[in-house]
């Protein structure tokens, strides 16, 4: 993974920021460094938490039908 660090100074306008900061990444690099994280309970999760993440609609039928038959086990 690349690593990608900005100094925020609180002067960017954040309406500005769009599609110039998204990033694609596998899914499987993306699972691995958040499971080291979760794993190592990194406190830096807790300030993405409620960052909104696109995935596929696949994927997304996937993820939601394992959750629900998660919850009914």
């Amino acid at each position: 993974m690349q690593s990608r660090l900005k100094l925020y100074t609180g002067e960017e306008n954040r309406d500005t920021q769009t599609t110039e900061n998204k990033v694609t990444i596998s899914l499987g690099e993306l699972v691995s460094v958040l499971t080291d994280a979760t794993q190592s309970r990194r406190a830096w999760l807790r300030d993405f938490r409620s960052d909104e993440v696109q995935i596929s609609a696949d994927l997304y039928d996937v993820l939601s039908t394992y959750w629900n038959m998660r919850r009914g086990a």
